[in-house]
Parts: C-alpha cells; structure tokens; sequence
C-alpha cells in the first residue's frame, strides 16, 4: 500500500471516529433516568422496557455532523437499539431486566456480556441469542423462537398444509424465525410458496410489490413473523387490495395477541380465524388493584411524566398541561371524576397477561438468585476455595452463576429454570381469533404447545372442534400447489417448479400407488382404480368357455360320427365292400379314431398332473394305433396287387397275424417312448406369468422337449410312410382302390401337422391348446372323412356298387 494510500485511511478513520462520538454525544440529550423510574433499596436492578415504539434517529452518511437524536419526549427504551444500549450505561447494577425486543436485546447483550452482567430478557425470542460464546451472560423467560417454530411446523403438519406462505419483520427476529420456519417445512416435505420481507421503509411501492406476489402464489396459509409495527403496516396495504380475502393468517407471538390488530374492527374482516401460538398467560393477584390505583390527584402524579398523557388518551380529554395543549386541541378538560376501573381496555385487562407474567418471573428470578446468595453456607459457597459470594457487595458475574441455577415453582404452579443455553421451557397457548356476537374480536385458547410434559417431549394440543377459520368456516383450509393425486396415480413433478407443484400421471397397468406407482408381485395384477394388487386371473382351456365348448361339441361329433359309420359297417359286415381289404382292419381303424377324437377332451379343462400325462401320452398312443392300422390296410392293398401276379406269394407273408403284428409292434414303439417319458420327464402343470398381462396361463409343459419330439415325429413318420405307400398304389388296377382314399386322407393328415407346428409355438396363452385339439381334430376327421364317407356312400347310396361283380370288374366306365 503506498503512502498516499495510508494517509487517505488514516484521515477516514479519523472522521469516523469523530462522527461517531458526536452520534453518540448527541444521545445523552435523553436522558433515561427519572425520579419516578427509581427506587432506593439494598439491590437495585435495571429494567429497559419500550413505551414508545420509534426514536427518531438521525440519517448517518458519514459525510457531515449528524443531526441530534429527536426523543418522543419519553424516557425509554423505545424501539431502538441505540437508547437501549444507552440505558444500559447509567450506574452500577449488578443485573439488568430486558429489554423486549430481540434487535435491542443483541445490543445490550453484546455490551453487557463483555462487563459480566447478567441479563434476564421477558420478550426477545430469537434464536440467535441462544448462542452462548456470543452472549455469555444472557437469560430469558421467554421462549427460543426455535420452540416457536417447531410448534407452528408441528400445526402445518398436523392441518396438512403443504404450500405455505412467510413473511418475515426486517429484524432479527422476523428474518431468523423465518428462516427457521422455512428449513423446517422443508424438511417436514411441505413448500414455502414465497418468503418475503416487509421493508422498513414507508415506501409504497415496495410493500405493494409484496402484495402482489402473497396473490400471485396461491398460498391460503401465510405465516407473519414480525413485531407488531411491521405487521400493522402489512395488513394496512392488505386493506387496500381486496382479492387478499379468505387467506388463513399465521401469527407469531410477538403479535398473535396484538390488540392495535384486534381492537380496530378495520382489520376484523381480514384477521378473522387467525391463529397463533402466544405465551402462556396467567392472572397475577393484586395486579389489577394495583394498576387502577393511578389518578392525576395523587401525589405521585407530578413525579410522573408517563401519567397525564396517558390519561388523556384514555378519556381522550385535556389535563390543561402546557406541554399537552398542541396534542389536545379541541378536547374537552377532565373532570377529574374519571376513573380507570369504569374503562375496558389494554391497561386495565389482566385476563390477557402474557408479556407482564414474563416480566413478573424474570423479577422473581433475580430475586431468588439473591436470596441464594444470601442462604450460602461458608465453605461451600461456589467460588475458589468455596468460598461465598459478599451479599454486601454484589459482583454482576457472580449473581449470573446464581441466576442460571435458579429453579423453582412460582405460586401459579409453573417450573422456573434455565437450561444451558440460558432457555426456559417452551410453554404456548395456541390462540384463534373468533369474533363474538357484539362484534369484539376475541382471543380463544384452542390448543396448547408444551414441552414440559412427557419428560421433555413437545406436544401439540388441539381442540379442533373450537376452531373457527378465517370466513368463519369450520373446515379446515386448503393450502396446497396442486390437490393431492387420488389413488391409482403418481405424482410427476413440474419442471422448475417446487416438489410440492405436480401432475398425476396414472400408473400403468399392473402397478398400484402407495406413494409411488410400485408394481405388483407376478402373480398379482392391479385393480381397475390402480389402488391395490388383487391376485390375476388364471386362464386355461375350459369347459365353460366358449371355445372349450366349441372343441368339445366338435370332438364329440366326431366321435358320434364314427359310431355311426362302426353300426353301418357292423350292419353291413358281410357286403363286399366291407370286406374287402380287412374288416378287421376297419373295425380296429374306427375304434382307434373314436379314440382319437375322445383324446381331445383330455386337452380341455384345468391342468393337473394326472391331465398332463394322459393328454399327451393318450395322444400319442392312440394316433401311431390309428396310422398303424392305416398303413396296415395300405400293405394289404399292395400285397393284393402283388398277389394277383403269376407265381406270387406275397400274401403269405402278408397275411391277418402279420397284419395284427405290424399294428401291434408299431404302437409298442409309441408305448415305450411314453413310458420312458413318464419315467424320466413327465408333462407337469406349468403357470405362465407374463408381466404386462393381467391373467396368468396354465397349460401343461411337456416336460421333455425331447419326448415330445420323438412322440410326434413318430407319428410323423408312420404317416409319411403310410402315404408313399398309398401313393405308389394309387394307380392299381381296381374298381374300388382304397389306397387312393387312404393317399389323399394321409395327405390332409399330414398338411395339418405341418401347419400345427409354426401355428402352436405363435400361439399364446391358452390358444396353443387350443391349436394342438383342433390339429387332432381335424386330422381325425380327415381320416374319417376320406377313408370312410366313400364307403358310407355306396352301402347307403349305390347299394348296387356293393357287389362282388362290380368290385371285380374291370370296365373303364365302372370304375370308382
């Protein structure tokens, strides 16, 4: 730094100092020491208490002499800090009472902590006072605001408010109870819908733009954390902007029992149902007599300066005192017959005492740390080498150990003690503001906040059916960004806005909403409203539905069906057409079919394990006996064929025992490859639980993918067998060639096989099932279909293409 630089700093400090001693200079002007304000006595005590809200303080630029302070001709503390610190300085008290406000009170705690002194406050609530390495030597008998704070989230929390505005007093205590309100109903999950201040200033603009944003936020719960001056200005503009009605009022304490709010009716409309937590209130004996004693004829009157203007603002009349003729213009004089005890108002009112009763304890308290120190027993005292404190000469830092071990019962039943931040329990009474029927507001205790009870633990207490919101409602206001989703709904939140401020968004189906959508276990699925999981519906191929029935209908035609062709060919058994090519063979054939078509019920109803097995092994079994007794009768028409050539011995070899021994070990081959099946993997009972689906599937799993393959391709390969076969016969010379019938029956077999494939692994659910039936079905009724509606038809029909001759014959024209 260069020299010129020093010396400019230099010549700064300089006129700073100089202005602020002048500053200071200038406020001895008034004086804060009166005749009437003392009283002589082995211990005298300080007290700073505000009677009048404003000083009128100078404007400091540092750029030229300040002017002298302006007092409102009163001796107090009013509302600054400045005459509060001021106060502090006149004599030597070994303890100091106040003052009310927290701002004053961080001044005079800074002062007084540095010299030792204790200071017992009745009304400062901040929370930062609390702080024990700043202010050492400062006590209250008047909650933390933390404990008030605490007690108003409780109340947000317990109405269910969850868009709540605040507006904080330009102080310390408005700005820090603020604060602290506002971290906790975030914390508490809830939003600040806005956090304003009310500025100190008069201008007009400011305090309008305030307003403005109080509407545009669409809170219906606001929080005013202010003194009284602040708020009285706050709702002074909300009088001038009507769309501000209907807005539930928070108070904080340092106005909940306000009477410059409750007493004008202006405000009635506006702070009707307003409600706040206040100190605890209590009725002291004799205080009332004692406050209604005064009269400007008494002999104390001309001792004090505080009397006559009181007086004629109470009777509003002039006492015809010099000093008092400009404010009383146009009054009339007293009588003098007037009397304090025929006049209702805040002087007289000890039902509402709240801040007097903090006073009154915070006295007591000085004066059983005195009497403490009076009652100490030499040798046990508390200082070094416990010796006693000299009660004749009182040291400030020896009666604050005393002070903060105070504790005891008062005769109205209350606990007095500090813990070690210097803080009395937290004890509030939470008010509502009621009108009455004459149109007088009226301050009714609905509740109470009490941390004493329960070991510690703070309770909040409401009596909600004394409750009367603003409006005069009974129904407890709704303050929130957006309603509360109804159930089966998220919550999805708006960009750049508060958590508080959100759509709802319908779950998906298969999820419910507890907070968030959660889905449902597997096997659960959610209800129409999304509001819980009910167990999914199961599905299976049934005999109640209608493509069970459908199938079942279907399968028992076809089994009717072939009964009806067995009692034609039984009628019929000895016609040429029956015969021929093995009726044994064709009854045997008819029999197996009838089967088949049955074995298609098996498939329809609920799965089980003994259903599992028989559906698919019955299957099977009784289509490799029905393809085996058609490749049977293919054999017989080829060995026919051959036989019928010169020097041929083929149905020799091909005769009914070997016929029945082909039937027999082809279906053995089948029989195996079940039993091993059942052996070693058998068809089971199996729930598909897809995941975007509200049913769960039974159906049967086949166990051993491998079985089931070797199961069909058997069949499959019987049936391609049987068909080349019949192919190569289809040409032989015969009026009635079977192996046509049976080549082309064999051919629609195979086809729906084929198709079967691709068509039952696509299939979903219970309609793969329903695919392999109708596969079963319909190449059964190909088979009946082809092999014997031609032989049905010439029993039936052309009964006189069943003969011998005809059969025999080997005229073109006759052929079948």
């Amino acid at each position: 730094m260069t020299l010129v630089s020093l010396i400019q700093l230099y010549i700064f400090t300089e006129k700073l100092l100089l202005t602020l001693d002048k500053f200071f200079s200038a406020l001895s002007a008034c004086s804060l020491s009166l005749p009437v304000l003392e009283k002589k006595g082995d211990v005298v005590v300080g007290g700073l208490f505000s009677l009048h809200d404003m000083v009128m303080e100078p404007s400091l630029f540092f750029t030229s002499t300040p002017t002298p302070t302006q007092c409102t001709s009163m001796k107090d503390s009013g509302s600054g800090g400045a005459m509060s610190s001021k106060g502090t300085c006149h004599g030597a008290i070994p303890a100091v009472i106040g003052d009310g406000g927290s701002t004053q009170s961080l001044v005079v705690a800074r002062f007084l902590g540095v010299f030792h002194v204790p200071q017992v406050s009745y009304f400062s609530s901040c929370a930062c006072l609390s702080d024990k390495k700043e202010f050492p030597t400062f006590l209250r008998t008047m909650p933390s605001d933390f404990f008030q704070v605490d007690a108003l989230i409780q109340l947000v929390k317990h109405f269910g408010w969850t868009w709540v505005g605040v507006i904080a007093g330009d102080d310390d205590y408005g700005r820090g109870g603020a604060n602290i309100f506002a971290d906790g109903v975030r914390k508490l999950g809830a939003c600040v819908a806005l956090h304003e201040t009310i500025p100190k200033t008069q201008a007009q603009t400011a305090i309008s733009t305030m307003i403005s944003k109080i509407r545009t936020s669409g809170a219906r719960v606001i929080l005013v954390f202010a003194v009284e001056q602040d708020t009285v200005r706050l709702f002074d503009e909300v009088l001038r902007h009507e769309g501000l009605a209907g807005i539930q009022w928070l108070a904080s304490e340092a106005w909940s029992t306000a009477a410059v709010l409750s007493n004008p009716k202006k405000y009635h409309h506006i702070l009707q149902g307003s409600m706040g937590f206040a100190i605890r209130r209590a009725y002291i004996p004799g205080l009332q007599d004692f406050l209604l004693r005064l009269h400007p004829s008494s002999p104390d009157a001309r001792e004090d300066p505080f009397l006559v203007p009181f007086w004629e603002e109470v009777f509003q009349c002039s006492q015809g005192v010099p000093d008092s003729q400009e404010r009383n213009v146009g009054k009339p004089s007293c009588s003098g017959a007037e009397e304090l005890g025929g006049v209702k108002n805040i002087y007289s009112d000890v039902s509402q005492l709240r801040i007097s009763y903090n006073v009154y304890k915070a006295v007591y308290v000085i004066v059983h740390a005195l009497k403490a120190m009076r009652s100490c027993v030499k040798g046990k005292g508390p200082l070094p080498q416990h010796a006693c404190p000299d009660i004749e000469n009182i040291q400030p830092w020896q009666l604050l150990h005393y002070i903060t071990q105070v504790e005891y019962v008062n005769p109205l039943g209350d606990e007095i003690k500090f813990d070690e931040n210097g803080d009395p329990a937290a004890m509030y009474d939470l008010i509502s503001w009621q009108l009455t029927s004459s149109g007088e507001m009226e301050f009714v205790t609905i509740g109470k906040f009490d941390e004493t009870t329960s070991a510690g633990k703070k309770e909040l207490l409401i009596q909600e059916q004394n409750i009367v919101w603003n409006g005069n409602q009974t129904q407890v206001p709704l303050s929130v960004c957006s309603s509360k989703c109804p159930p089966g709904t998220r919550k999805a939140i708006r960009p750049n806005l508060p958590i508080c401020c959100h759509d709802c968004v319908v779950c998906t189906a298969g999820e419910i909403n507890a907070i968030e959508c959660e889905r449902c276990l597997p096997e659960f699925w959610s209800n129409a409203e999304r509001t819980v999981c009910i167990p999914k519906q199961v599905e299976f191929l049934s005999f109640s539905d209608t493509m069970g029935i459908t199938l079942m209908v279907i399968s028992l035609i076809g089994s009717f069906c072939t009964c009806i062709v067995v009692i034609i060919f039984f009628c019929h058994r000895t016609t040429p057409i029956v015969r021929a090519n093995n009726s044994d063979l064709s009854f045997l054939l008819l029999f197996s079919l009838t089967l088949c078509f049955l074995c298609s019920l098996t498939f329809i109803g609920r799965p089980s394990d003994w259903a599992c097995m028989l559906r698919h092994t019955a299957f099977g079994i009784t289509f490799v006996l029905c393809i085996s007794c058609i490749l049977g009768k293919t054999i017989v028409v080829l060995m026919a064929f051959k036989a019928t050539l010169p020097g041929s011995t083929a149905m020799k070899w091909f005769g009914p025992g070997w016929q029945k021994a082909i039937i027999t070990s082809s279906t053995l081959v089948q029989v195996l490859i079940c039993i091993v099946w059942l052996a070693v993997a058998p068809p089971t009972p199996r729930q598909l639980m897809p995941r975007e689906s509200a049913i769960i599937i039974l159906l049967c799993d086949e166990g051993s993918p491998i079985a089931f393959v070797l199961s069909l391709g058997y069949i499959g390969l019987l049936a391609c067998l049987c068909y080349l076969l019949a192919f190569l016969a289809r040409k032989l010379p015969d009026n009635f060639n079977e192996a046509r019938l049976i080549a082309f029956s064999m051919l629609i077999f195979c086809a729906v096989w084929v198709a079967f494939v691709p068509a039952y692994i696509s299939s979903p659910g219970k309609y793969s099932t329903v695919t392999e039936v109708f596969a079963i079905l319909a190449s059964s009724y190909g088979l009946l279909g082809c092999i014997f509606a031609p032989k049905c038809y010439i029993i039936l029909i052309r009964p006189e293409k069943n003969t011998r001759k005809h059969l025999m014959s080997k005229s073109a024209k006759d052929k079948f």
